[in-house]
């Protein structure tokens, strides 16, 4: 049996890497999926592979700092598919990688409101929604930089990805008793289009020392990281919330 059948979800971050893998991964198990992000092109095609293989999606692109465009992706889901149940909150960008002294305050701002802003308003309008339906899962792609890990030239990024921890742990205790499990999910470094390993210039070497800070040795596919999601968004999860999920195939624990 599917198992999310009959759930509604909406993925952030949709239109390439873990965004369009998980939301794949959770039409296949059975979701109706609302795909948001701000190509809308890359998102009709992702559409379509969806409803080709039997699935059910819609798309509404837009820009995930903009707190009207969070209302609408609910109210999206709700027209369309009939409530929510299911949130990847999964849309973010690194930023300019550098010392903290040659940022400027608007691209601080850039990066705390595209990763951090982002995920309040989300919560904001998801979850009340999945209150509405008696309970959901409420899942915010974070990062084992901040967490585990300080990687020099990012100190905007992991102020971002470290509050939304703050804010998952918080959520947790807050929503817990109305049903709703909110935890967050870490991927190690993912083969993905905005991965630094495909930036301008990226030779093997960058590859390969990426790889090499994994305890495996290797980067994930977006489809393995789509697998930890799809957990937290199941029954499988049903006693979890509260977490910071690491699927980081080691980086956390390696010194080798």
């Amino acid at each position: 049996m599917a198992i999310l059948r009959d759930k509604v979800a909406i993925v952030t971050g949709a239109s390439s890497g873990i965004g369009r893998a998980t939301a794949l991964l959770f039409a296949r198990e059975g979701a109706s999926v609302v795909v948001a992000a701000r190509r809308q092109a890359e998102l009709d095609t992702l559409v379509a592979e969806i409803t080709t293989n039997g699935g059910q999606a819609t798309a509404l692109a837009g820009d995930v700092k903009d707190e009207a465009y969070a209302k609408a992706m609910v109210d999206l889901a709700v027209t369309k598919f009939g409530g929510l149940d299911i949130a990847f909150n999964n849309a973010g960008i690194v930023g300019d990688i550098g010392p903290l002294s040659d940022l400027s305050l608007e691209d601080w701002r850039a990066i705390l409101d595209t990763n951090l802003t982002s995920s309040f308003l989300g919560a904001k309008y998801q979850l009340p929604a999945m209150v509405a339906r008696g309970g959901g899962s409420f899942i915010l792609t974070a990062s084992f930089v901040g967490y585990t890990a300080g990687m020099p030239g990012m100190a905007a990024y992991a102020a971002s990805k470290a509050g939304q921890i703050g804010m998952v742990k918080s959520l947790a205790v807050e929503y817990g008793a109305k049903g709703i499990r909110v935890n967050a999910l870490l991927p190690g470094g993912t083969d993905t289009p905005a991965s630094v390993t495909h930036a301008p210039g990226a030779g093997p070497e960058v590859q390969s020392f990426i790889e090499g800070l994994h305890a495996m040795k290797r980067m994930a596919r977006p489809e393995e990281i789509a697998q930890s999601a799809l957990f937290l968004a199941s029954d499988a999860a049903s006693f979890t919330t509260g977490i910071a999920l690491l699927a980081d195939g080691g980086v956390s624990v390696n010194h080798t």
